[in-house]
């Protein structure tokens, strides 16, 4: 195993990873959070998608919480405090963070039924091929 370690740096700097390619997102009111993302890889066809940053208001909230089998709902308002994940065409993995008006912050697995309150605004990047096809072909 330490071997592999010594060996990953010298197999990084042989990779010419491409440039990612950014893309900017704006969403309106009542729109479904989880939703409108799936339907955007779909649309754009993203291939390995990753969330960079995300701001906006939720008017509710429905996570997977950590080892819970369902979705819990949160009546809001909420602001998203962070949005993590990636974006493919075999789905999306994503975990959202949010906070109440007393500053009460919870999170979990974005699930269906996260309604936009004002707007939520992102910025999402996506790269041409992962690190584990770079170091294969090494």
């Amino acid at each position: 195993m330490r071997l592999l370690f010594a060996l990953l740096p010298l197999a990084l700097m042989a990779c010419q990873v491409p440039p990612m390619h950014t893309y900017a997102l704006r969403l309106s009111p009542g729109a479904d959070l989880r939703q409108a993302l799936e339907a955007y890889a779909e649309a754009q066809k993203l291939q390995a998608g990753v969330v960079l940053t995300c701001v906006g208001s939720l008017t509710e909230a429905h996570l997977r919480l950590a080892n819970q089998p369902e979705a819990t709902r949160f009546e809001g308002p909420f602001e998203i405090v962070s949005l993590v994940g990636t974006l493919s065409p075999d789905g999306v993995h994503l975990h959202l963070s949010i906070a109440d008006s007393s500053g009460r912050t919870l999170g979990g697995h974005l699930m269906p039924g996260c309604r936009i309150y004002t707007n939520v605004s992102f910025g999402k990047a996506e790269k041409d091929y992962s690190l584990i096809d770079c170091l294969s072909n090494a």
